[in-house]
């Protein structure tokens, strides 16, 4: 499931526990992502998923569940 797989790349990329990644975490507020973070991040998505995440994408992604449906969406 691609939520899943997201949830694992935060988790790694992030340091952070799966256990606090919710479909409802926003990326930067609730998981503490930083630009660099967030272009890290997009980078290991893209290589994931085979898909191309541009920054006006990224820009309108503020939750772990936008990101998932974006993807599920274009993969």
């Amino acid at each position: 499931m691609v939520l899943e797989k997201i949830i694992d790349i935060i988790s790694e990329q992030l340091e952070l526990d799966k256990s606090v990644i919710k479909e409802s975490s926003t990326l930067e507020g609730d998981l503490g992502a930083g630009s660099l973070d967030l272009i890290d991040l997009a980078m290991s998505i893209e290589d994931e998923f085979h898909i191309e995440l541009s920054e006006d994408v990224i820009e309108k992604i503020h939750t772990v569940g936008d990101l998932a449906k974006y993807v599920a969406a274009n993969k």
